[in-house]
C-alpha cells in the first residue's frame, strides 16, 4: 500500500504502519518542528508544504491518502468558525486533493466537534464532498483509551473507499462493537505507557475533575502544557507530564521526538515544541488498528477476485 500523508505532524501514520510493509509516497507539513521531525526519521521521503500545491501527478499514485486537517475550528473550545474558517477549509482543500489523486482509500481525522459545527453542515458539506469525489464513506468516534493507552482522546475518524461504502465500514465497524465499546483494559494501558508495568504517576483522586482519575490521563492538547488539563496531580503535589510520557500516552516510542533542532543537538531539544506535536498527533493504536483492518479488507477483496 502506497499512501500520502497531509497535516503529517510528526507522522502517526507512519509510526503505525511500517510493520505492514507500507510506504510513504509523501509528506506534507508547515510547521518548523513537525518537518525537522519527519526530516529526522525520514529522510528519503519528500515532505511538501502546503498540501493545496500537490499536483495529480506529483509524487506518483497513492492508494490511500491520510490526513488530520486543522481542527481549531471544529473544537468546541474554539470560536466555532467551521468551514467559514481558514483553518476549516483545509477540509475542502483534502477533498480536491482526493480528487485530483484518486486514491482508492481515504482516512481522515477531526475532533468531536466536526459533528456540531454550524449545526452539523460543515461535516455534511465534507461527508457530500466525498460523495461527490466518488467515495463511499463511515465514520465513527474512536476513543485511543480503549486502544491500549492511558489517555481520553475521543476523534472522529472517517474512512472512504472510491465507489463502494461496504468497504468503508467494513474496516471501522466489527460485530462486537455494535454493542459499545468494551471496558478499557488497566494492564493494557499500564504496559502501554510504562517500562516493565511501572506507573506514571498516581493520580490524586481529590483532583479528577481536573486532572482526570487514576486509570486515564485527559486529552493531550496541541500546546506547551500550561493549562491545568495538561498536568498530573501526584500524590499531594501537581507537576507537568514529561515529554516522554506524552510520547507514550500517544503510542509514540520513547524520545521519538526528542531530534536535533535549530542547530541544537537532541539533548537541548526543548520541551514546548514536542507537547505541542505530540498534543496535534493521532494515538499511533487508533490509526495501526485501521490500518489492519484496512489491510484485512484489502485481502478479503483480492481473495474474492
Amino acid at each position: 500500500m502506497r499512501y500520502g500523508s497531509v497535516c503529517s505532524g510528526i507522522e502517526a501514520a507512519t509510526q503505525a504502519w511500517h510493520h505492514m510493509g507500507w510506504e510513504p509516497a509523501f509528506f506534507s507539513e508547515i510547521e518548523e518542528f513537525p518537518r525537522q521531525a519527519l526530516d529526522h526519521h525520514y529522510p528519503d521521503v519528500p515532505c511538501h508544504g502546503d498540501f493545496a500545491t500537490i499536483g495529480e501527478d506529483d509524487y506518483g499514485s497513492i492508494d490511500l491518502l491520510v490526513g488530520g486537517t486543522p481542527c481549531q475550528s471544529f473544537s468546541v473550545a474554539g470560536l466555532r468558525g467551521g468551514m467559514a474558517d481558514e483553518r476549516g477549509n483545509l477540509a475542502l482543500e483534502y477533498l480536491k486533493l482526493a480528487q485530483r489523486k484518486r486514491p482508492k482509500w481515504v482516512v481522515w481525522e477531526n475532533v468531536p466537534g466536526v459533528l456540531s459545527s454550524n449545526g452539523g453542515r460543515d461535516f455534511g458539506a465534507f461527508l457530500g464532498g466525498l460523495v461527490e469525489c466518488g467515495y463511499g464513506w463511515a465514520y465513527r468516534i474512536c476513543d485511543a483509551q480503549y486502544w491500549g493507552v492511558a489517555q481520553r482522546r475521543r476523534r472522529v475518524f472517517v474512512v472512504g473507499y472510491l465507489g463502494d461504502w461496504r468497504r468503508a465500514a467494513a474496516v471501522l465497524f466489527e460485530r462486537e462493537s455494535l454493542s459499545g465499546n468494551p471496558p478499557p483494559s488497566r494492564e493494557a494501558r499500564k504496559e502501554a505507557t510504562t517500562p516493565a508495568g511501572e506507573r506514571i504517576a498516581a493520580f490524586d483522586k481529590q483532583r479528577l475533575g481536573q486532572y482526570g482519575n487514576g486509570e486515564v490521563s485527559s486529552t493531550l492538547a496541541a500546546r506547551d502544557y500550561k493549562d491545568a488539563t495538561d498536568l498530573v496531580a501526584e500524590e499531594l503535589s501537581v507537576r507537568r507530564l514529561t515529554p516522554t510520557e506524552a510520547e507514550r500516552l500517544q503510542g509514540f516510542p520513547d524520545c521519538f521526538t526528542q531530534i536535533p533542532y535549530r542547530n541544537k543537538p537532541a539533548d537541548k531539544c526543548p520541551d514546548g515544541p514536542r507537547y505541542k506535536a505530540l498534543g496535534n498527533s493521532f494515538a499511533v493504536p487508533v490509526v495501526r488498528w485501521i490500518g489492519e483492518r484496512i489491510q484485512a479488507v484489502e485481502g478479503l477483496a483480492n481473495a474474492e477476485d
